[in-house]
Order: structure tokens, then sequence, then C-alpha cells
């Protein structure tokens, strides 16, 4: 259980994310987890992940292989660096991409967000890829997260990075597999 977010506003994109975890009734928060974050970076891109924990490992091991030619600067370059990963995390890391019989493709079993200077992106857990124009969060606080960044998004004082921690906050607020403290980046886009 996690909330994710991302925010493009005024030249600048953010992404944020909590740092609790959940199994079950149980959680671990970031008071006893001293890995707890839920982004890390890929060259210039901050990735953020929601599902199983092992994934943050998993795409970190991934990323950092001396040949994997990642690129994170159109839908359709994200889509080709997922189809190429997802074939060597069954292979390599052992992904269970078990389908469901209405299923069109196998799942990579994550929803994921990116922050960079091109843009905010969601890769579904089936590899869909978006680009967003203003906002999107991801997780099982994404509803209170989306309601916050709706009521929110036209204050004039807000920038990406406040919109996108008060995303967070709120669904820590009111989603019990939510918890903070929330880490954040901000990037300044290359063409606002």
């Amino acid at each position: 259980m996690t909330t994710i977010a991302v925010v493009r506003k005024d030249g600048y994109v953010a992404i944020a994310a909590d740092t609790m975890t959940k199994w079950g009734t149980g959680k671990e928060t970031a008071e006893y987890v001293v890995n707890n974050h839920k982004t890390f970076k890929v060259r210039d891109t901050v990735v953020a992940i929601t599902g199983n924990t092992t994934f943050k490992a998993i795409f970190a091991d991934y990323f950092a292989r001396p040949k994997v030619e990642a690129r994170f600067d159109s839908v359709h370059n994200i889509f080709k660096t997922w189809q190429t990963m997802h074939a060597v995390l069954k292979e390599a890391y052992f992904l269970n991409a078990g389908t469901g019989s209405d299923d069109p493709v196998e799942s990579t079993r994550v929803d994921v967000l990116l922050a960079n200077k091109h843009g905010i992106f969601g890769v579904a857990a089936h590899r869909t890829v978006q680009e967003f124009s203003k906002y999107y969060a991801f997780g099982s606080g994404a509803d209170y997260a989306m309601g916050a960044l709706f009521a929110t998004y036209k204050d004039k004082n807000r920038d990406a990075e406040d919109l996108a921690k008060l995303a967070v906050e709120a669904a820590a607020e009111f989603n019990d597999g939510t918890g903070l403290p929330l880490t954040s980046y901000r990037i300044k886009l290359l063409k606002p």
C-alpha cells in the first residue's frame, strides 16, 4: 500500500511518495524501516513505485545494469523501455506475471510514476504509458490525492512540489495504507 503523486505546473514538475509499507493489518513506518523510500533516480528521472516493496530493489538493480538502455523522454520510448524490462524481470528476477483470463497482456504487477525534464508520466501494471498534463496519483490513497490536487491545482500560491506533497499528505490523513513522512523532488522542465 502506498500513495505516489506527480504534478506539472509553471515550468516545473514534482513527484512525491509516502514512506510506509503495509503487510495485511501490519504497518512498517519510516520510524522502524531505514530503506523506506519508494522513489529512486535513473539518471535525470525520478521513479516512484507502488506495489510490493521488492520491486524497488528489483527496478533499482535492473536500471543499474551497464547494458540497460532506458529512455524516459516520450511515451513511446518509455513503453519500449518497459517492454524490454518486463522480459528481463520474468527471466532474471522471477517475476510471476500471471494474468487473469480476461487480461489482454501479462502484468508487470506495479504502477509507476516518472518525473523528469521532459514531463510527468505513468506506467500502469499492463504497461499502459501515459503522459500527464497537470497531475496524477497511483496507490491505495490515490483517490484522496487526486481530490486534493483537483481542489488546489489552480491556487497560484502553490507550486508543483507543494501540490505533490499536499496530495500525499491528504492521502496519509485518510488512507490507512499511506504514511508520513514523505519524499519529494522538484525538476525544471526542458520545455515549459
